[in-house]
């Protein structure tokens, strides 16, 4: 593994990797940035690693370490990540507890008689053996210096033996992607053709891996009739990953924007200056056949709308194992910012922006539930203010719409948990397992009510009181009557009709905007 000379980024997370963190790392003289997060790792962390002079980001996150921080890594301020890890202490380190004064827990002293203790014990605490294992000694001597668990020799080799083989399956992949870049550059001047993909697509169609091109994002063209598109045009949508890592800081948590199970999301400037939501996704969230993938990502891609939020590109990294979906900023956050709020907090939606947010997100639900020659019906399935977010004139944009069709269903299902809990799951769904275009109807009805409120929990009384129109106990307060009660009554009644237990008796799309096109245009 130390032999890689060349190597800038190291992504072994999510492995189940046993045993000590390898010395020879801190030969890889040019490595920036090293993901070792989400595994068993155990003992300290090698003091060698403060030799690598390029080191960015170290994340060693949820694993078992211990031990004190070498001095050295504090210089990488947030690029070093360890939380969650027991036994690990630091000087200057947040995210750490601080050392104490003792002395480190010596192996030799700990009691192996209580075998029930051990067993229950944190994994951290034996020191495991160093990972090249040179052990100059014969069987008898070694017994008599010290006496070191089985499983944790086993580990260890293990990790050694696991370590082994990436490193040589890291060290093809990197030749292998040379030589692909090698020969693109002599045939087009560095330039990937559309057909390239679709060629190298028809040879592997097995994994993900096939969607890291050249270490760079696919180009989205910014018009769908637009087929035969020049190189020079192509280029003004070419991403590539180095570029997403640097106009997020390194994925810095400073940029973080949202994060939930399976996906976190940075702002980002682009090297043109532009602003970008950059969403990244763990690859094994995402759908194993490839085919399915790429269809959902043309499906993406589609998607043109005023009222939706626009692609502007994406990149799948095999050897980070992330899929990253670049999309256009939107200034002012998400709808669920300007709910539970206080008057003076400087969030409060006026009556006329909330009007106009309402008559967006169901231009932008009629628009994905249509069916055009460039994009079939999409039902959303996860509508939600978090869903929802605003651009700097308050104009709002359905975030993740077609997103589902990316990613594995297990992930998709528990997204849904979370929607069930706030009330936008419509309540056929329990028995037919089902989403249709009145599941999104009814949540749209959910975020009318959550609008004209200003609360995120429509309760029971609040829901009365909107059934009744009695406007002074479920209109937000903060508005203080600056109203107008003709178009509350329009949107209330809208509003219920949506969220109809019956699937049948709710509006569809068509109607629902049709309903709110008698509204006057609201000056923002």
């Amino acid at each position: 593994m130390g032999s890689l000379k060349q190597l800038t980024t190291l992504a072994l997370q999510y492995n189940k990797l046993t045993g000590q963190i390898p010395l020879s790392l801190g030969n890889l003289e040019n490595l920036s940035r090293l993901n070792l997060s989400f595994n068993n790792f155990s003992g300290a962390i090698p003091a060698t690693l403060a030799n690598i002079a390029h080191l960015e980001v170290l994340d060693i996150q949820n694993n078992s370490l211990s031990g004190t921080v070498p001095s050295v890594l504090q210089r990488l301020g947030e690029g070093f990540q360890g939380a969650n890890n027991q036994g690990l202490c630091g000087v200057g380190i947040s995210t750490l507890r601080a050392c104490n004064k003792e002395p480190d827990l010596n192996v030799s002293n700990i009691d192996t008689s209580d075998q029930d203790h051990l067993k229950n014990s944190n994994p951290a605490t034996p020191r495991p053996e160093p990972a090249n294992f040179q052990m100059h000694c014969n069987q008898k001597h070694c017994s008599k210096s010290r006496s070191v668990p089985t499983s944790v020799i086993t580990a260890s080799v293990i990790a050694i033996i696991t370590l082994t083989i990436i490193g040589a399956g890291l060290f093809t992949f990197v030749k292998y992607r040379r030589r692909k870049q090698k020969i693109s550059s002599n045939s087009s001047e560095g330039k990937l053709s559309p057909q390239q993909p679709k060629e190298l697509y028809q040879k592997s169609p097995s994994t993900l891996v096939n969607l890291d091109y050249y270490n760079g994002c696919y180009p989205m063209p910014d018009d769908q009739n637009a087929g035969g598109l020049s190189n020079e045009y192509l280029n003004q949508f070419r991403f590539n990953v180095d570029e997403v890592e640097s106009a997020t800081q390194y994925f810095s948590e400073v940029n973080l924007l949202r994060k939930s199970k399976f996906s976190a999301t940075y702002k980002g400037v682009l090297r043109d200056g532009s602003l970008v939501a950059i969403t990244s996704i763990n690859m094994s969230c995402c759908k194993t056949e490839e085919a399915e993938f790429v269809k959902g990502l043309s499906l993406l891609t589609s998607l043109r709308h005023e009222n939706v939020v626009k692609l502007r590109g994406f990149c799948c990294s095999s050897s980070r194992g992330e899929c990253y979906l670049i999309n256009d900023f939107a200034m002012m956050g998400d709808l669920s910012q300007y709910l539970d709020i206080e008057d003076r907090s400087g969030h409060l939606l006026d009556w006329s922006k909330r009007v106009t947010i309402i008559k967006g997100i169901a231009k932008g639900i009629g628009y994905l539930h249509s069916n055009e020659a460039s994009k079939p019906t999409i039902v959303h399935q996860n509508i939600s203010v978090e869903n929802v977010l605003l651009d700097k004139d308050f104009n709002p944009l359905i975030m993740n719409a077609g997103l589902p069709k990316l990613l594995a269903d297990d992930v998709v299902f528990s997204a849904l948990k979370v929607s069930a809990a706030m009330g936008y799951l419509a309540p056929e769904y329990i028995t037919t397992g089902r989403f249709t275009e009145k599941s999104d109807i009814y949540a749209f009805g959910v975020i009318v009510l959550q609008v004209l409120s200003g609360k995120t929990a429509i309760g029971g009384s609040i829901r009365t009181a909107f059934q009744s129109f009695k406007f002074d106990d479920c209109i937000d307060t903060n508005l203080k009557g600056r109203y107008s009660n003709s178009e509350a009554s329009i949107l209330t009644k809208l509003g219920m009709q949506c969220i109809h237990e019956s699937p049948d008796e709710r509006p569809n799309m068509v109607d629902v905007i049709q309903e709110l096109s008698v509204f006057p245009a609201h000056s923002l």
